[in-house]
C-alpha cells in the first residue's frame, strides 16, 4: 500500500552577517527606498569569505532531525538541492551525508535552481509512497554572494545566502506531500545563467576576462514566464489533491520580490493575510528560500495541527513547481456520521467537480496567457499616473 511523507521535522541556517539596503547603496548607484518601492527587500544574509555552503546545509538538517527527534542514522536518503556546491565532483549531499553522520543514507545533488526544493520534496516523496525509504531529508542550501557581481544594481540587490531543511517520515495517514505539479521551459534558459566552469566555458583566463563568473539575468523574461506558469500550476496541484483554494492555509510562494507576491495573491484570490513573506529579511535564497520560509512558519506557529498549505516557485531553467501538503492529521469523521451516497450521485458530485476544476485551470490559462501582453500598457498608464 502506498505511503504518504508526513513532515516531521524542520531546520533553517542563515549567515550572521546582515548586508542592508544602505550598505549596497555605498557601493553602486541605488538606494533603500529604491530597493524597498520595486522589491521589498530591506535586508539580506551574506556568508563571510571562505564560508561555504556545505557547513549550512549540514547547520540546517541538525535543526530539522532534532525537531524530529531522529538521529542522523536513522535517515535512509539525504537529497541535497544546490547550484553553489563545494566543489563541482564531489557534489554536496555525500559531504554532508559525511558531516551529519547519516551512514545509512544513500545521498545525491539536485540541480533545479529555485523550484530545487519543491522538485526534492516531490522525489523524496515518491521513495516514500512506493516504500523505498522511510524517512528522507531533504535541504536546499545556496550561497548566491559569490556569484553576484556587486558593481551591477540589477541583480546584487536582489539575492541571499541560507539553507532549509525538511524531514520527510512515512505515514498511513493522509499527510505531508499531498499533490505536486512541475514544470521547464527550456526555451528560455539563458534568461537565468552563470556560464563560468561549466564544460561550455572551463575554468580558464577566458572565463574571468569576459566576466563568465557573474550571475546574469533578464528579469523580464523572468517575470513573464512565472506570470505565465504559476496560476496553472497552482490549480494544477490543487485540483490534483482535491483541495480547493479556500482549504488553504497558507501559501508560501518563491521569495523573490514582494511585489510579484503580491501580484500572485492577487490574480490567485488568496488574501495577503493568508501568505507568508520574509523576503524584506533574506531576499532570493534560491533553492534554499521555500526551504527557509517554510521553517519559520512552523516556528511562528502560522502552520498549525491540520492545516493544509501551498508551496510555489520557479526560476534557473526555466523551471517551476507548486506543491500542496498537509501537516499533521486531520481527524476522521466519526462513523456514526457516516452516509453512503447512491451511486448516481457520486458520479454527479465527480462530474460538477472535474468542472469546476477544467474552469478554473481554464481561467488562469487565459490570465496567464494576456497578462504578458497587457504588461506595455499598465507600464504606460503607470508612467502618465505620475
Amino acid at each position: 500500500m502506498s505511503k504518504y511523507a508526513g513532515i516531521v521535522g524542520w531546520g533553517k541556517y542563515l549567515p550572521p552577517r546582515v548586508v542592508t539596503n544602505d550598505d549596497l547603496a555605498r557601493v553602486v548607484d541605488t538606494s533603500d527606498e529604491w530597493i524597498v518601492r520595486h522589491t521589498g527587500i530591506r535586508e539580506r544574509r551574506v556568508v563571510e569569505p571562505g564560508q561555504t555552503t556545505v557547513p549550512m546545509a549540514v547547520a540546517a538538517a541538525r535543526d530539522a532531525l532534532s525537531v524530529a527527534g531522529l538521529s542522523p542514522t536513522e535517515i535512509d536518503l539525504i537529497i541535497v538541492s544546490t547550484y553553489s556546491p563545494d566543489y563541482h565532483l564531489p557534489g554536496a549531499a555525500p559531504m554532508v551525508q559525511h558531516q551529519l553522520g547519516a551512514t545509512r543514507a544513500a545521498a545525491f545533488d539536485l540541480r533545479a535552481g529555485c523550484p530545487g526544493f519543491l522538485y526534492g520534496l516531490a522525489i523524496g516523496s515518491q521513495f516514500i509512497a512506493t516504500g523505498v525509504y522511510r524517512r528522507v531529508l531533504v535541504i536546499g542550501a545556496e550561497i548566491i554572494s559569490y556569484f553576484v557581481d556587486w558593481s551591477d544594481r540589477r541583480t546584487c540587490v536582489l539575492f541571499g545566502d541560507g539553507a532549509g531543511a525538511v524531514v520527510l517520515e512515512a505515514s498511513d495517514q493522509p499527510t505531508g506531500v499531498l499533490s505536486f505539479a512541475m514544470g521547464t521551459e527550456g526555451a528560455e534558459y539563458q534568461s537565468l545563467i552563470h556560464y563560468a566552469a561549466g564544460s561550455k566555458y572551463p575554468l580558464s583566463d577566458e572565463a574571468f576576462s569576459r566576466d563568465l563568473r557573474y550571475l546574469h539575468m533578464d528579469g523580464r523574461r523572468i517575470l513573464r514566464f512565472a506570470m505565465q506558469k504559476v496560476g496553472p500550476a497552482v490549480h494544477r496541484a490543487l485540483a490534483e489533491s482535491g483541495l480547493s483554494k479556500e482549504d488553504i492555509a497558507l501559501v508560501i510562494p518563491q521569495q523573490s520580490n514582494q511585489r510579484f507576491i503580491e501580484w500572485i495573491c492577487k490574480n490567485l484570490g488568496f488574501p495577503l493575510e493568508k501568505v507568508f513573506i520574509n523576503v524584506n529579511r533574506y531576499a532570493n535564497t534560491s533553492s534554499a528560500s521555500v526551504a527557509i520560509a517554510l521553517c519559520e512558519a512552523f516556528e511562528e506557529g502560522r502552520i498549525r495541527e491540520g492545516d493544509n498549505f501551498l508551496l510555489v516557485s520557479f526560476g534557473a531553467g526555466l523551471n517551476w513547481a507548486s506543491a500542496v501538503a498537509r501537516y499533521g492529521i486531520v481527524e476522521r469523521e466519526p462513523a456514526t456520521r457516516l452516509e453512503i451516497a447512491p451511486p448516481y450521485f457520486i458520479a454527479l458530485d465527480d462530474l460538477l467537480y472535474k468542472v469546476r476544476v477544467f474552469a478554473q485551470a481554464g481561467l488562469a490559462n487565459m490570465t496567464a496567457f494576456l497578462n504578458p501582453l497587457l504588461l506595455p500598457f499598465l507600464a504606460r498608464s503607470k508612467g502618465k499616473r505620475k
